[in-house]
Formats: C-alpha cells, sequence, structure tokens
C-alpha cells in the first residue's frame, strides 16, 4: 500500500488507508507509476472517510471530528460531520483543508485539475443513507449508485487523463456493478445498519420478507434473490469490460483488476450456493488473478 504523501497524516487517517486491503479489488497496486498511486490512494482515503462518517465507523478518539472542528461529543451526528466534511472538501479547491485526508488530497486535486462534482456525489450518497433505508426499485438503486459508486471511477479516468464519454459509460457500468456485489456480500450487515439495498420490488417478486434476510441462513427464495441480483451485476461487468480494452499499458492491468475483482466476488457469491448471510463470501487471491488473466484475454480478442 501506498502511504500518503502527508507526513502529518495521523493514526485515525492511516486505519482509514489501512482498510484499502479489504477491497474486492486493487486500489493502487505496485505496478503503476508512484504518482498514480499515491494520487489513487488519496482519493481512496476520501471515499473511504467519507463511507465510515456515513456508516459511523470512524475510529475511536474523535480525532476525525476534531480536524473537522466538531466536537467529539457530537462526533456521532453523522449529517453535521457530513456537513463539516463537505465544508473542509470545499477548501481543498479554494484555500487550505483541515482533514490530514484532504490536505493530502489537494495535491492530486490540483495536479489532475480534478473538479468538485465526483467528491460531491460521494457526500450526497452519505447523505442519503441516512435518509433513505430503503429502495422500491432497481432504477432507485441504478440512481444510488450514480452517487455512491460511478463518481469513483471517474476518478480515476481524470487522474490517468484517459477520460472521454465513452469510457464513463463503460466505467459506470463497471462501478455499479461493485457497488451492487458489494450490497450482496454485505446483507447481513447492512440489515444491521437498518439498511436493505435489495430492491423491494424484487423482495417481492421472490416472496423475501426483511425477515428471512435476518435469518442465519438464506433460504431458497433468498438465495434465488441474491442469484437474480448477481446476474444483473455480472451483465453490468460485461457492459463496461471492453473499457478495459479500450486503454493501454499498466492502466489495462489496473481496469482488469477492477473488472476481475467484482467477477471473482460474484463467483464467491455463487460458490456460497448465494448464500450471503452467514458472512459476506470472499474470493481468493488465487481466483483474483485468475480472474485478471481472463479479463486481459477477453480484451485482447475484442481489442
Amino acid at each position: 500500500m501506498t502511504p500518503v504523501r502527508d507526513a502529518r497524516t495521523g493514526s485515525s487517517s492511516r486505519t482509514t488507508l489501512d482498510k484499502a486491503t479489504d477491497e474486492n479489488f486493487p486500489v493502487a497496486p505496485f505496478f503503476l507509476p508512484r504518482a498514480w498511486r499515491d494520487d489513487l490512494m488519496a482519493v481512496y482515503g476520501f471515499a473511504r472517510l467519507v463511507d465510515d462518517i456515513g456508516d459511523g465507523d470512524l475510529a475511536p478518539g474523535g480525532a476525525d471530528a476534531r480536524h473537522l472542528g466538531v466536537a467529539p461529543a457530537d462526533a456521532d451526528d453523522r449529517l453535521l460531520m457530513l456537513d463539516a466534511f463537505e465544508a473542509d472538501l470545499r477548501r481543498v479547491f479554494d484555500g487550505t483543508p483541515h482533514h490530514p485526508l484532504l490536505k493530502a488530497l489537494q495535491p492530486t486535486v490540483r495536479r489532475c485539475s480534478l473538479t468538485p462534482d465526483p467528491f460531491l456525489g460521494l457526500i450526497a450518497a452519505n447523505r442519503q443513507d441516512q435518509r433513505v433505508a430503503r429502495y422500491e426499485t432497481y432504477e432507485e438503486l441504478l440512481a444510488y449508485c450514480e452517487l455512491s459508486a460511478n463518481p469513483v471511477g471517474r476518478l480515476v479516468l481524470a487522474i490517468t487523463g484517459t477520460a472521454s464519454p465513452e469510457r464513463i459509460r463503460r466505467s459506470d457500468a463497471i462501478c455499479t456493478a461493485l457497488q451492487i456485489v458489494e450490497h450482496l456480500q454485505d446483507v447481513k450487515e447492512d440489515l444491521g445498519r437498518d439498511r436493505i439495498y435489495l430492491p423491494a420490488e424484487d423482495m417481492s417478486r421472490f416472496h423475501v420478507t426483511q425477515a428471512d434476510l435476518a435469518a442465519p441462513r438464506g433460504s431458497a427464495s433468498v438465495r434465488a434473490l441474491v442469484a437474480f441480483e448477481a446476474e444483473r451485476a455480472g451483465s453490468l461487468l460485461n457492459e463496461g469490460t471492453p473499457l478495459v480494452g479500450s486503454v493501454h499499458g499498466r492502466l489495462k492491468l489496473l481496469l482488469a483488476g477492477f473488472v476481475a475483482g467484482g467477477r471473482a466476488a460474484l463467483d464467491a457469491v455463487a460458490a456460497a450456493g448465494h448464500d450471503v448471510l452467514p458472512g459476506p463470501p470472499k474470493p481468493t487471491k488465487a481466483r483474483l488473478m485468475r480472474e485478471v488473466g481472463a479479463v486481459l484475454r477477453r480484451a485482447r480478442r475484442e481489442g
């Protein structure tokens, strides 16, 4: 893992960055140029921290709140923290931010000419998480993913100087797929936060209730629902995969890793019989590497 450039980054920020190793896909692998790795980790630090604020998973001690000018006693007020975080984000673009992770982000923003929009989208997604705990339709879930996931892919393209309308469209498909896969892996954890990201219309179609999701193991109906949503995610990955063949060099390998991470996670879900309730099915590193090879071979055939 590449450390953030700012030597003043505190222990809570290091804890945030350490979570990169738990993702389904490589965040900033060693084979990338150092500048890209630093920039990707700076963006990851932002994205991970805003999710931790929204999920109430900040490191204990109140350091993040103090950096944002919030009293540690108010650190559990997620909307207040998100407001303070947005105010500090805006200082990245027109001043000097206070939080160490945002200080580390500022050189990336300037060097890559990044705009506030994708960062604001990620904050908006976490605000939505405080107000919306259920999604009636798949279309509503896709609109949420437009805020919660797609900005990350757009930032990767901006950092690497490869953005185009077609690449953004493909990237959005991949990122939405990865978000749906994560939702499938985390059904039980999300329910513990009183959130359900399985569309209500699909739950009704498969005769699945909230009580079914709280069971120790998935019923046949729950597993059929998870398989249905997994197929949707796989279709989105297929739609986005040509992005890999549209770029060259080490960026091709990075994007192949993103797609392969989603495919390997879906394979893990399938290997568990689509029963995600006992715990998140996770792919092995060997499976991930096999999927990377498969994605690269497909990119060569289609290129």
